[in-house]
């Protein structure tokens, strides 16, 4: 008789997150008093503001929050979403169309989870965030990769869309400013997709939860804004964690047209009931407290960006594109393919990044956890000494 399976196909198919699994290794190495310094979370190293804090040890003592509330989030915190989208991406939307979740994950699973089902295909520009595959795969789609090089500064054309549009297209993932590759879609470039989207009825979700982490003369663009009439084929993602430093906190929301909201939320109330209420009071304060300490730490990582990029090109055989958001630099090591590193021959990505860990105690993620082999990603979201620090120890290592 054949033996039984314990763990079901469809959870035993998953790959674990690659980068929380670097960041784990690498605080495991720190615990054990080795020198680690992680390039692998994407984690801003500040605190988070005081007054959001203070707003929830206000909460905390409320008996109010010490119970369920609505599945799909606080109707405070869903007007203040509202507030915040007319506020920073120049549309209205209602507080009905929006879904509190347990983080941008959350978001991210039920967005697929309510649209795909078994025979769709989504299309997945890459580079792109660990997460995404394995959230169409769970919804019973098809991840299909279109890929962008350093050579277009890791942005897909709409004529790379359209080739792999098939009739079994259902959506588009679009994440502007991008995880993993710090790269902007300028507003022609994001509204000729959009337009592209809407006429052929494909499905946009768009993670849009570092919009507020831009440098230089990048802008962040709404696909909504810039095509209107996509509204109700659009499901947008964000939360506070990366813009407010409250990667803890697990405070992220979607934004669907009514029918979507209403099966995501019939969804969450039986997957996982409404976030803890002292984290949605928290990004309430959050949402309503102005900009201004945000951007102090957007400052520190332009200037860790600037440092990060300048010594990456200092290395022969890497290739590092300028990231014009987020907090993440994604140089090419294609160049350093074949080299023999301390004795061991580089064919790949995750065997760079390996020796880098094993001979200089340096944690990166490589280029596998988002796509093609090739590619490193290094967060510079730590402190200006350890960037330099880490940074350095690599050039020295690749320069033997």
């Amino acid at each position: 008789m054949k033996p039984a399976r314990r763990v079901s196909a469809r959870l035993g198919a998953i790959a674990p997150s690659a980068t929380l699994a670097v960041d784990s290794k690498a605080k495991a190495l720190r615990a054990a008093g080795r020198p680690v310094i992680g390039f692998g979370a994407g984690e801003p190293d500040f605190p988070t503001p005081d007054f959001i804090v203070e707003a929830a040890v206000a909460a905390a003592t409320d008996p109010r929050n010490h119970r369920y509330t609505p599945a799909a989030g606080l109707p405070e915190l869903k007007k203040a979403i509202a507030a915040k989208t007319l506020r920073d991406s120049g549309y209205e939307i209602d507080p009905a169309q929006v879904i509190v979740t347990n983080g941008g994950k959350q978001a991210v699973f039920q967005a697929f989870a309510a649209i795909v089902d078994p025979g769709d295909e989504v299309l997945l520009p890459a580079p792109y965030w660990t997460t995404y595959p394995e959230a169409i795969s769970l919804a019973g789609g098809t991840a299909v990769e279109v890929f962008a090089g350093a050579d277009q500064e890791y942005l897909v054309t709409v004529e790379q869309l359209e080739a792999a549009r098939t009739e079994s297209t259902k959506a588009l993932l679009f994440c502007s400013p991008s995880n993993p590759t710090g790269a902007v879609y300028s507003a022609e470039q994001t509204k000729a997709i959009g337009e592209w989207a809407l006429e052929h009825g494909i499905w946009v979700i768009t993670d849009e939860i570092y919009e507020h982490l831009l440098y230089e003369d990048a802008e962040f663009t709404p696909i909504v804004r810039a095509v209107p009439e996509l509204a109700d084929q659009t499901i947008v993602l964000n939360g506070v964690a990366k813009t407010y430093a409250m990667t803890g906190w697990r405070v992220g929301w979607m934004i669907s047209p009514a029918d979507v909201t209403k099966a995501a939320a019939n969804f969450q109330s039986h997957l996982t009931s409404n976030v803890a209420n002292v984290s949605q009071r928290a990004a309430i304060a959050a949402l309503e407290g102005g900009l201004e300490e945000v951007h102090a730490m957007r400052a520190a990582f332009d200037r860790r960006r600037q440092t990060m990029v300048g010594m990456l090109r200092e290395i022969d055989g890497v290739v590092c594109p300028t990231p014009k958001g987020a907090f993440y630099a994604y140089p090419s090591v294609e160049g350093l393919m074949g080299r023999t590193v301390r004795g061991r021959e580089i064919t790949s990505s995750a065997d760079l990044a390996g020796v880098i860990l094993d001979e200089v105690e340096v944690a990166v993620v490589p280029g596998e956890a988002f796509g093609p082999s090739g590619f490193l990603r290094l967060s510079y979201a730590l402190g200006d000494a350890d960037l330099a620090e880490g940074v350095g120890r690599i050039q020295a290592l690749l320069a033997e």
